[in-house]
């Protein structure tokens, strides 16, 4: 898998101004979609170990992609560029190094919960 994710930023400032903007900063809407974003991202982080641990590559595509894009839309840059690594992976059936990149995304899941509730974004 590719590594190199650390000059993506854990959380796109810009992204989350965006999505403000784009909801015409309707605060308690953004920590809404904040609150389900953490509530579905445990469990696709889940699916994703389960088929690294079994070196399942088709397995995590779907989660993968998931937690790539849901990642994406609230400025979780690196778990969602980190997801996008195992997509692609699982896409083309390559498994070396699946469980390391499944490894670094918990970390910078944590990171992202961290972060998030720095913005205020989180509990």
């Amino acid at each position: 898998m590719p590594d190199g994710q650390g000059d993506v930023p854990v959380l796109d400032q810009g992204v989350v101004d965006d999505l403000r903007a784009s909801v015409a900063g309707d605060e308690a809407f953004v920590r809404e979609l904040v609150a389900t974003y953490v509530d579905e991202a445990a469990p696709s982080l889940g699916a994703m170990a389960a088929a690294a641990a079994s070196g399942d590559a088709a397995a995590i595509v779907r989660p993968a992609h998931t937690l790539k894009s849901t990642s994406a839309s609230i400025g979780a840059m690196r778990l969602s560029a980190i997801s996008g690594d195992l997509e692609a992976a699982g896409r083309e059936g390559r498994t070396d190094g699946m469980r390391e990149a499944v490894d670094e995304a918990t970390s910078v899941w944590v990171e992202t919960l961290e972060a998030l509730r720095r913005a205020g974004l989180a509990a």
